[in-house]
């Protein structure tokens, strides 16, 4: 980080959100950051860990419940001339051109007519998109809408831009197309930017763009580790020094608290926020780590490469790996644990026996669900009656998605039914004819 006045300067930021019931949640706690001029800086972390929150506080679109938040040494109390912002989705007005997208900030400042098409003309030039000046959004690819997103930050010539996982919407190709020339932009000086600070859920990404990148935990988001990238551009991503902060990363990332040896991990609450991967997905994971080239063990780089999936969709695969004790991961390293491997070597009926069998052991939603079940005369219970017990853990949304990835879960292990037009969950018939015909215990047995 250069010397001088930073320009922006956050300490101790803290962001609670009011769910339905009243109750609060903290996303950010006490993040102190500072974005010094002439850098580029990425934030990492899964999902939900306050990061486009915290980027919406930075562009002044919301506001802190705590702590203080500076550009150029000034409080930001709303949206602050000199930061600009570029969103995950291309939002752009379906009825205005291309350049009418552009002009819409300028406009909104009382920007005169004629300089605000000069400058309007000049950056869809810069962005790539000359000739394109009258079309409407829709006749754009969605590599050309998210340039249309892009001049229309850089259109208000930012000190600061903010940028959104701004590349995650497009294809492959035409991400690195876009990130390619942006990176162009900044370092031949061909945009007054001073410096960028962007949200992204690509490792590789991250470390081909950034000069440091802050990595945030969860549940409150907080800043867990920075790593320094001191890489000149271009940057090789085969390199040894690329890869060895890619491996830091995501072993990072992966971390999971340290426990005194032969602690037992302590058993998830009733509301732990579930990763999202179906059972199939965390089968094909396992089967791609016991075959070749892997037998078992591999880098995460490497995994991700072959699977062919974002970060933060690996993320959710191997915390479900995790959470089921199928996987051991280490030191961004991944390797099958024996009941894994047990897993993969089974055929449809075994895997689905030893999935269920660690489903009730591991995930305490589950079992909580069956126990209910098992309880229940008509062994039968509303999907609401559980969605109210998450809400006491988690937002009306999250407890929802929680419980429809359980609900899948539970299925594929054949521990419970599920009906979608009565949303009402049940104990297979297999399991209830069994309990049906399980008589009742003796009463020389009861009374022992």
């Amino acid at each position: 980080m250069t010397d001088g006045e930073p320009l922006i300067d956050l300490n101790g930021v803290r962001k609670v959100f009011r769910a339905p019931d009243r109750s609060d949640r903290v996303v950010l706690e006490g993040v102190n950051f500072r974005l010094a001029d002439g850098e580029i800086v990425a934030l990492l972390g899964k999902s939900g860990s306050g990061k486009s929150t915290l980027l919406r506080i930075i562009a002044g679109l919301i506001k802190p419940n705590g702590g203080s938040v500076l550009y150029r040494g000034k409080s930001i109390n709303g949206p602050a001339y000199g930061i600009s912002m570029v969103f995950q989705s291309f939002a752009l007005f379906p009825w205005l051109t291309v350049q009418q997208n552009v002009e819409l900030g300028l406009e909104a400042m009382a920007v005169p007519a004629a300089e605000r098409e000069t400058r309007a003309l000049q950056v869809i030039d810069l962005i790539g998109l000359g000739g394109f000046e009258s079309a409407f959004p829709r006749e754009l690819s969605g590599g050309m809408r998210q340039r249309v997103g892009f001049a229309r930050a850089l259109v208000m010539r930012p000190d600061v831009l903010l940028m959104d996982e701004p590349f995650s919407a497009l294809d492959v190709l035409t991400a690195e197309t876009l990130r390619a020339d942006l990176l162009e932009l900044w370092l031949e000086r061909q945009i007054p930017t001073k410096g960028i600070l962007f949200v992204s859920h690509n490792i590789e990404e991250a470390v081909t763009m950034a000069d440091r990148v802050l990595i945030f935990s969860s549940d409150p988001g907080r800043v867990k580790a920075e790593i320094p990238v001191n890489l000149t551009h271009p940057r090789d991503r085969d390199s040894t020094a690329f890869k060895q902060i890619v491996d830091e990363i995501y072993g990072i990332m992966t971390q999971q608290p340290q426990r005194a040896a032969g602690m037992a991990p302590e058993p998830l609450s009733l509301g732990y926020r579930l990763p999202q991967a179906t059972p199939y997905k965390i089968e094909g994971m396992m089967e791609t780590l016991a075959d070749e080239p892997f037998n078992g063990k591999a880098d995460l780089p490497q995994l991700a490469e072959i699977l062919e999936l974002p970060d933060d969709a690996l993320f959710h695969l191997l915390e479900a790996g995790r959470l089921f004790g199928f996987i051991k991961v280490d030191k961004g390293d991944v390797s099958l644990l024996p009941s894994g491997e047990a897993y993969v070597a089974g055929n449809a009926a075994q895997r689905k026996e030893i999935f269920a069998e660690h489903l009730l052991a591991h995930i305490s939603l589950a079992t909580h669900i069956r126990r209910v079940l098992d309880e229940r005369r008509d062994h039968k219970a509303p999907e609401d009656r559980f969605i109210q017990e998450l809400e006491d853990y988690l937002s009306d949304d999250e407890a929802e998605r929680v419980l429809e990835e359980v609900i899948v879960w539970g299925r594929y292990a054949e521990i419970f039914d599920y009906d979608y037009t009565s949303g009402v969950l049940s104990l297979p018939e297999e399991d209830k004819k069994e309990k049906a015909e399980t008589p009742p215990p003796s009463e020389d047995v009861a009374a022992q």
